[in-house]
């Protein structure tokens, strides 16, 4: 309450009014000296209430302060709910009940001048309907509801441009500035009349020029008119072209569009569904569901330590042996009948997963195209008015070269997969044929120990070495032989060719004695 006093008490002794209070001085104040302070307060926000209480009954300034703060729109403060206290405590000038009020007040003045303002002429008046009868009262309430919403949106423009930034002195300055040019622009045009005037023939001249300037702002209409009709014939060629492609693949649509091609059509997208929802379907929800069942086993199981582990681990390899195991018995016991049955069912799964990887590629195809057409109801719903949009039959191209390459992109990685698969068997024959070596490898220590020549396999293997080393130094030796005779032989055809150009190129007499 303190708090509330001190910003009265302030509000009040500045400006406009200045009133000199002080704690002391306010709370003495008498119940008719407050409620003249609340009246000035309230003559402040409206003009209208400038006016002495002592002049006017009691009665009428309590109906005309509760009639103001209607209007307003002030609450009473919680701690007094009855409509009668807070009236009753108006008429008597309480403290609690004004000192609310003032406080309210003088928190929101230019607020509260604005709605008192507004107030004056939106608040509309309460006609009985009976009255509303006759014609002539009828349309003046009408005209007077028109002049209300009319007032609204010049009120409503007149801010705007209030806040626009636009200030009246700014306006004033561009005002006097365009006065000025204008001057400026009159004592020009005087001075060029008079210099006009002494030149012989000026009218027609003007008339000349005149004409002058209204052609070539015909010919910039004319131009601009013409780039509008060439951006007009620009988007009318498209949309023959658009048309005509549409019309061509209706004619191709139209062709193929026999009952027999609609029936296999039908067909085919039946057997398609069939298998999706018969055997593609709930082998995958089988699996989803065993997975999370797993999942479920897996989080109802105890956290488990290093020892666990170690003990799947040696498991998990006693299986892999056992599994190895059964496979080179099978492939031992190579049964006739099997492997005819083991081609047949080879064929039957790659069938089964060729089958597999089309109805995977059907499903992701109707899901890019589902994504698709919800992108271009996205796209054409976003689109501003006026813009081109993309057609059916270019969407249709569009979404034909995506699916052109999205099957060469699924070729290409069902390839890629196969190759994964077959370089993972055949790592695994590869673990499978050194596991044979080195079980081979220690039968043969074995017997060799038994026979009493163990080490003569090694031997053997060290000996195949050193004769391959053998050969290869012979054959080393073999190619620097014959690159020595070779070189040999070039030295002597060097040297008899020297000789016989030293024989050609002497003497006669020495060529005698050289012969002898």
């Amino acid at each position: 309450m303190g708090e509330q006093l001190k910003l009265i008490i302030e509000q009040l002794n500045r400006e406009p009014f200045k009133k000199n209070f002080n704690l002391i001085t306010f709370d003495s104040l008498e119940p008719t000296q407050l409620l003249q302070v609340l009246n000035d307060v309230l003559a402040e926000i409206d003009s209208k209430h400038a006016i002495d209480i002592r002049e006017e009954m009691p009665e009428q300034t309590v109906k005309r302060m509760l009639s103001v703060l209607g209007l307003l729109k002030y609450k009473p403060p919680g701690n007094m709910p009855d409509v009668s206290d807070f009236r009753k405590g108006l008429v008597t000038g309480s403290k609690p009940v004004v000192h609310p009020i003032l406080h309210w007040l003088l928190l929101r003045v230019p607020e509260l001048k604005k709605r008192a303002y507004l107030a004056r002429f939106l608040v509309k008046l309460d006609i009985p309907a009976e009255f509303l009868q006759d014609d002539i009262i009828n349309d003046t309430f009408h005209q007077y509801e028109e002049l209300v919403e009319g007032f609204k949106a010049y009120h409503k423009e007149c801010e705007q441009l209030r806040t626009s930034g636009f200030s009246t002195a700014e306006i004033k300055k561009d005002i006097s500035a365009m006065e000025e040019e204008k001057d400026q622009l009159l004592k020009r045009v005087e001075r060029l009349k008079k210099r006009v005037e002494s030149v012989s023939n000026h009218q027609w001249m003007l008339e000349h020029a005149r004409q002058l300037r209204v052609e070539k702002e015909r010919e910039e209409a004319l131009s601009l008119q013409k780039q509008e009709q060439k951006h007009q014939l620009f988007q009318a060629e498209q949309r023959l072209q658009r048309s005509q492609q549409q019309l061509k693949d209706l004619q191709q649509a139209a062709g193929d569009a026999s009952p027999e091609n609609l029936m296999k059509k039908l067909e085919e997208e039946n057997k398609i569904n069939s298998y999706m929802v018969s055997e593609k379907l709930p082998k995958e929800l089988e699996a989803m569901r065993h997975r999370v069942r797993y999942l479920q086993k897996m989080t109802t199981e105890p956290a488990m330590g290093q020892a666990d582990v170690q003990e799947l681990e040696e498991k998990i390899k006693e299986v892999d042996m056992q599994i190895n195991q059964m496979i080179d018995k099978r492939m031992m016991r190579s049964d006739p009948m099997d492997d005819k049955l083991t081609l047949y069912r080879q064929q039957a799964s790659i069938i089964s997963r060729k089958k597999e990887s089309k109805a995977e590629e059907l499903q992701e195809a109707r899901e890019e195209l589902a994504s698709a057409e919800r992108e271009l109801k996205q796209k054409s719903s976003q689109a501003p008015a006026g813009e081109e949009v993309i057609r059916d039959d270019e969407l249709k191209r569009l979404v034909g070269k995506l699916r052109s390459k999205g099957t060469v992109y699924k070729k290409n990685r069902q390839e890629i997969a196969e190759l994964k698969a077959e370089y993972a068997i055949l790592q695994q024959t590869e673990e499978i044929l050194k596991q044979r070596h080195e079980s081979v490898q220690q039968k043969l220590q074995t017997v060799e120990a038994e026979k009493g020549i163990s080490g003569y396999s090694n031997t053997q293997e060290e000996l195949e070495k050193v004769s391959a080393i053998k050969s290869e130094l012979d054959e080393r030796k073999g190619r620097a032989l014959g690159d020595m005779s070779e070189m040999i032989n070039e030295m002597q055809i060097q040297r008899a060719a020297e000789e016989m150009k030293l024989y050609v190129s002497s003497d006669p007499q020495e060529r005698k004695k050289a012969i002898r």
